[in-house]
């Protein structure tokens, strides 16, 4: 594609660092894509978001269409504009939202129509309809239409959808066609059926997307089956394109996910989290809903580099996350996509030094320590 590029700059076995280059900008990879659903990463501000390293976020077809609406943000000058990010962003198909939150649903050949949860009206979504929202939201990495399907379910129904899924490639890719500055990915889909897996990674990868993602997991299975699937495609990928693993997950899943080769992820696990009272860091995990930290005054971690981890005293947060306060969800999202970015610059900076072994296992031995006790 024109304008568009990946480079690997180290490795270390699987593990690799590199750069995406798109129009709008370059992004390190391994990299972690903060969710902006509707136009926003939830209880963030854009410009906290961009400080804490984050070269590229997300944006949702599916909501967008719906809310306010792809040719009015086209008319207000582009999900860029309207947002206030200037970076790249990726904005996923809209297929999982379809079959996950629409409420009446009807799949074809050619597409599903559907009728939203936001307020009953019918719409109507398809390849070619899926690339044109994503291009009128001047999406800098567009996504196939694909139909992933939750597991566990049986191999018929695995098989149907990632047969359909790869035809909905060709048309969307066809559909995209030439984008200066842009790339569109296609979606590699099979359950946990390692020969459906393996058949649908080599098609894409003839069909020459500029990338190309791993979808259909962290939707039921276990930890183990996404790895083991990953450990599947891999090996069926072209080596010099990106490797994007939709939907996931945990610092855990990131970790060993990049271990097996994946460069991009996102995830709305971060903000969620924080907007429930969890907060993600070195420690682990720390639920700030627990009464043992309604009297502590120290910080979730005085080491941090995020002011909403290192100046708040735990009891503050404790009491904002019981009393149900905005700010309590706000400090708390920064935190965690604060500690996100942390652990993706972390893992960048050990495979470009060759330690990202000992890295694996140090953050590993961290998160086993766990919190600091109560005093």
């Amino acid at each position: 594609m024109t304008g568009v590029s990946f480079t690997v700059h180290a490795a270390e076995g699987a593990a690799r660092t590199g750069v995406l280059t798109l129009g709008r900008g370059a992004v390190r990879t391994p990299a972690f894509m903060p969710v902006g659903t509707a136009g926003t990463v939830k209880a963030m501000y854009v410009d906290q978001v961009r400080d804490l390293g984050a070269d590229i976020i997300l944006g949702n077809t599916y909501h967008l269409m719906l809310r306010p609406g792809a040719e009015r943000v086209a008319a207000l000058g582009g999900l860029h504009a309207f947002s206030r990010w200037q970076g790249p962003i990726l904005t996923d198909s809209g297929g999982f939202q379809v079959m996950s939150l629409a409420g009446l649903r009807k799949l074809d050949k050619d597409g599903v129509t559907f009728k939203s949860h936001v307020d009953g009206s019918m719409h109507r979504l398809t390849p070619a309809r899926s690339v044109e929202i994503q291009t009128l939201l001047d999406s800098d990495i567009v996504m196939q239409l694909d139909e992933c399907v939750r597991l566990p379910t049986d191999r018929a129904n695995i098989e149907r959808a990632m047969r359909l899924s790869l035809d909905w490639a060709e048309r969307s890719k066809a559909a995209f066609g030439t984008q200066p500055g842009k790339a569109i990915f296609g979606i590699v889909q099979g359950g946990d059926d390692k020969a459906l897996r393996i058949e649908s990674a080599e098609a894409l990868a003839a069909m020459d997307f500029p990338g190309l993602a791993v979808g259909g997991l962290a939707v039921g299975e276990p930890q183990a089956v996404m790895l083991d699937m990953i450990e599947t495609v891999v090996p069926h990928l072209p080596a010099g394109k990106p490797r994007y693993l939709m939907g996931v997950g945990t610092p855990d899943d990131l970790v060993e996910s990049v271990a097996r080769g994946i460069d991009m992820f996102d995830c709305v696990m971060p903000t969620r989290a924080g907007r429930h009272g969890l907060a993600y860091s070195r420690f682990g995990k720390i639920n700030l809903k627990n009464a043992r930290h309604a009297e502590d005054p120290r910080p979730l971690d005085e080491a941090s580099a995020c002011p909403a981890a290192r100046d708040y005293s735990r009891a503050y947060l404790h009491h904002l996350t019981r009393a149900n306060e905005i700010l309590g969800m706000m400090l708390l999202s920064w935190v965690n996509l604060a500690y996100y970015q942390e652990l993706m610059a972390g893992m960048r900076a050990a495979i470009a030094a060759g330690r990202f072994a000992d890295f694996r296992a140090e953050v590993r031995e961290g998160w086993a320590r766990g919190d600091l006790p109560a005093l």
